[in-house]
Parts: structure tokens; sequence; C-alpha cells
């Protein structure tokens, strides 16, 4: 992308040093800025990546900084176990136990 050429427009100055820049650039007083879209974003690639990043001791000071500090014990995983009793009047009973707890009430 070829250098543009900044044309300032009076009526969209936010400040009072907006609006005298932009009056003088359009008076001739001053010249208008000029942007190199591709220098630009060269340049913000050297800085995108820190000089440490660039090196082996960048991924040891990534992984020391987001070690966690204290030690986790992981989750079990568990199957409930059921036994079937073959007796309706068991399932009734866990069916209002479920339906009792879908009323809104607190429960553990």
């Amino acid at each position: 992308m070829p250098d543009e050429e900044v044309k300032p427009n009076l009526n969209e100055a936010s400040t009072q040093d907006a609006q005298l820049a932009a009056e003088s650039i359009a008076s001739g007083d001053e010249k208008a800025p000029t942007v190199d879209f591709d220098a630009d974003y060269a340049a913000a690639q050297k800085f995108s990546v820190s000089e440490v990043d660039r090196t082996g001791k960048g991924a040891a000071a990534a992984e020391s900084a987001t070690a966690p500090k204290y030690q986790t014990s992981k989750p079990q995983e568990t199957k409930p176990q059921t036994q079937s009793t073959g007796n309706p009047d068991d399932f009734l009973e866990s069916a209002k136990e479920v339906g009792n707890s879908q009323t809104g009430d607190a429960t553990n």
C-alpha cells in the first residue's frame, strides 16, 4: 500500500488542538502528514514478540509464570450404582425426590 496523505476534516476535529492543526493544514501553512501502512505494519511486527520470547528463556519464563502455585487433586470419576428392586414404588419415590428438587427450593 503506498503512502497515503491524511486529509483533515474540520467538522470532525475533537479538540481545539486538532481543529487548529486541521485549519493550518487546510490553509497550506503546514504539510499534511503521510502514512506508510506497510512500514508501520512491519515495525509493529517487530514489537509483537519480545526479545526474550525469541529465545529458549521465553518459553521457560512463560512456563514458570503460568505454573500453578498449589497442588490440586485430580477429580475421580464415579459411577452411580443403582440396584433394581423391581418395585414400582421405589421408582415413584425417587421421581418425587427429583421433582421436589426442581421446585426452586435450595437443596444440597
